[in-house]
């Protein structure tokens, strides 16, 4: 079909298109009206075009992440936007959501438009890659596979640390009472849970033994809320407990805002690695690859990682690690998920239904 005949099925012409078929009659003068108008129809068509490419100075980008973060994104954002306005010649507009790892996962899930995603941890990332929006193999995709932010175990006090806390095992001692969230339902719990199970594991300890001391911490539990959040509230505001299990991040963020909290690090320790990934179906549907792929790059940069620094996360950039070294206790023996197995292992081994953890639960009925 030529193109003035594709131009009249266009369903923005309707009164036009029947004027041109009523002129399509023998006779040069009907045939030359009908060219002088297709002309100005063609005319009209390509001034929309020029117009709509002019749109895509303008790009959006739509970020989830976990809470504490937002702090961070508050001037990384900005920085990026500028610098992309200076190379690019184009305006980066962010949506922005923040909010508990596990929950930002069932928003992204549900058809949440995200074109990147920086959750708590690697797992929730996976749930998103299951249900067919993030491509397999995204941890390949970015520096560090995919780990962007990290951070370590602390265990919060009461003042003036009255249980002489000191280590892990020091929370399975019968006169200690321990509150944190509920493993089952909460990803950073799931930190929790791996730290206290790995300082066994990282120290020469075998399963049995790790089983032990995670078992006798669990049983000083009194409560498990059901994240982070809740767990904090139980703590401070309702006085329960004597200790406190959480990350070092959040510690040092609330220390910030003028909230000084006695915390000790174990020197044997669990690294809580952040991943970042590019939500694959959205971007694509979005057009918006380019700027997503840069943005997500970006965060590896020293001018992000500083960002990321000064609210509490140890950086994975070396430069800028070795900048603020000082600003972290030190740790001694630092394990990661992947020499427990992997999160895929973890999972199965310690959280489905009828694993470790509810064996452990069901020893104390």
């Amino acid at each position: 079909m030529i193109l003035w005949q594709r131009l009249l099925q266009l369903s923005i012409l309707p009164p036009l298109r029947r004027k041109l078929l009523h002129w399509q009659r023998p006779g040069f003068l009907k045939r030359f009206a009908l060219l002088s108008l297709v002309g100005i129809i063609l005319s009209g068509a390509i001034a929309s075009c020029s117009a709509s490419n002019a749109n895509t100075s303008n790009v959006e980008l739509t970020v989830v992440s976990f809470s504490v973060t937002r702090a961070a994104y508050e001037n990384i954002i900005p920085q990026f936007i500028k610098k992309w306005k200076q190379e690019k010649n184009q305006n980066v507009t962010f949506v922005r959501s923040y909010g508990s790892s596990g929950t930002q996962t069932r928003y992204v899930v549900d058809r949440l438009g995200a074109d990147i995603v920086h959750l708590s941890l690697a797992l929730d990332t996976n749930k998103i890659e299951q249900v067919g929006l993030i491509q397999p193999g995204w941890e390949q995709e970015f520096p560090n596979n995919g780990i962007v932010t990290r951070s370590v175990g602390a265990i919060i006090t009461r003042p003036g640390n009255p249980k002489g806390i000191k280590t892990w095992a020091d929370l399975a001692q019968k006169n200690v009472n321990v509150i944190t969230a509920n493993p089952k339902t909460s990803g950073g719990a799931r930190w929790n849970f791996l730290a206290l199970w790995g300082s066994v594991i990282q120290t020469g300890g075998d399963e049995r033994q790790a089983l032990t001391l995670t078992s006798q911490v669990y049983k000083n539990a009194p409560v498990l809320p059901r994240d982070a959040r809740e767990a904090s509230d139980v703590f401070f505001k309702q006085g329960q407990g004597d200790i406190l299990i959480n990350y070092e991040n959040e510690v040092i963020l609330a220390a910030q805002k003028g909230l000084k909290l006695p915390y000790i690090v174990p020197e044997v320790n669990i690294s809580i690695d952040n991943p970042v990934a590019i939500v694959d179906k959205n971007v694509d549907k979005h057009g918006n690859r380019e700027v997503a792929e840069a943005f997500v790059q970006y965060l590896y940069t020293p001018e992000a990682q500083r960002e990321f620094a000064k609210v509490g996360f140890r950086p994975v950039n070396a430069t800028v690690a070795q900048e603020v070294a000082n600003q972290y206790p030190p740790v001694k023996t630092l394990f990661t998920i992947q020499e427990l197995g992997g999160w895929n292992k973890a999972q199965k081994q310690f959280f489905k239904d009828g694993a470790v953890f509810d064996k452990i639960q069901s020893s104390f009925k």
